[in-house]
């Protein structure tokens, strides 16, 4: 196999199969999970343009160092993340549960607005139903939305998430400020989950580095002023890759565990229509990256723009696609407001997938 040594090389899992049974050789496991695949494709990228974009079989990539230390990368197993006295593992897909104590949210924690009590009962409720984390945000992150002061921010979330973080429910912050995050995490917080991949708040990686928690790193185009920015991309795929690679990088190198890093690519941010359909295509990806994923797809804009407009609380078979399309893809995480059917849903996609490895 011939590669121009001035391209970038990016691998893609396709040809995704039921089961490597009777396979051995011809297919790997990506991220150690549940999906198997037979082929990658091969995308070399220079001056910004694809100049060769093609199918190569699982067992020819180890012909190459650079495309052998990608796929080492896809493969390799997602280390668990230790959340108080849970573990959480990422061998497979697991559901994180959106509760958003705003006024204007998707989620069910709107009408439990300076109400912690009641907002906490909406995670532990969320819990029981299948999700294994639950993301507690106190500003809102729609598009024309405003932002919210910092002592608002807290006031909002601390007291939910002292009481359930006190129930023994694996919580994550979904702030941009690092004073949120510090009082956050002081609350029993085990995770923050930042839409600006704390680029927002000069302080935020330094208090991740110090907590030594886990992080989630979204893409957006202009972090630093709001999620909603930007000006387009060139290949929205390989554009998002290149930036959340670097930015993994940078926050490994500031002295946050790689182990610890999880990526999200940023469904709705600052992305059209097809800039999102790409990135749901492309998922895997951005495995070769080496970090979790997590995919954040629930109630989104771009599920009405596909089913007649539907409102808001009108897309949850749009959102159960999305969570099985990500789950197939390999994605870790499975950020929604719909907990207990999307659990069900990945149960039934489970049951499906197990049955598969059952030889004939």
């Amino acid at each position: 196999m011939t590669l121009s040594t001035a391209a970038r090389l990016y691998l893609r899992p396709t040809r995704f199969v039921e089961s490597p049974v009777g396979r051995d050789g011809e297919v790997a496991r990506l991220a150690d999970g549940l999906s198997w695949f037979a082929a990658y494709e091969l995308i070399e990228v220079e001056d910004g343009r694809r100049v060769v974009q093609r199918d190569v079989p699982v067992a020819e990539v180890a012909d190459d160092g650079r495309l052998a230390a990608i796929a080492a990368r896809i493969t390799a197993p997602r280390a668990p993340l230790h959340l108080g006295e849970r573990v959480l593992r990422l061998d497979q897909p697991q559901v994180m549960g959106i509760l958003n104590v705003t006024p204007d949210s998707f989620s069910n924690g709107v009408h439990h607005v300076g109400d912690p009590a009641g907002a906490a009962r909406v995670g532990v409720d969320m819990s029981v139903a299948g999700a294994a984390i639950i993301d507690i945000g106190g500003e809102s992150t729609r598009p024309g939305s405003a932002s919210v002061w910092e002592g608002d921010e807290i006031a909002r979330v601390v007291p939910a998430i002292e009481r359930l973080a006190r129930s023994g429910t694996a919580v994550s912050v979904d702030t941009r400020k690092a004073a949120v995050m510090e009082a956050a995490l002081a609350a029993g917080a085990h995770v923050v989950n930042d839409v600006a991949a704390l680029l927002h708040d000069e302080r935020a990686l330094e208090v991740v580095v110090r907590a030594g928690c886990p992080v989630v790193l979204m893409h957006s185009p202009d972090p630093a002023n709001g999620p909603h920015g930007g000006s387009g991309y060139r290949d929205v795929l390989v554009d998002v890759y290149d930036w959340l690679e670097a930015r993994v990088k940078a926050v490994a190198a500031a002295g946050v565990d790689r182990a610890k890093i999880l990526i999200d690519p940023g469904i709705g941010f600052g992305k059209g229509l097809q800039d999102n359909l790409a990135l749901l295509n492309g998922l895997a990806l951005f495995h070769g990256i080496g970090c979790g994923i997590v995919l954040g797809a629930s109630r989104k804009r771009m599920i009405g723009a596909l089913s007649n407009e539907a409102p808001a609380d009108a897309r949850l078979g749009g959102s159960l696609a999305l969570a099985i399309k990500g789950a197939e893809l390999g994605a870790q995480l499975i950020r929604v407001h719909d907990v207990f059917e999307t659990a069900q849903a990945l149960r039934v996609w489970r049951g499906c997938k197990d049955a598969a490895l059952i030889a004939r």
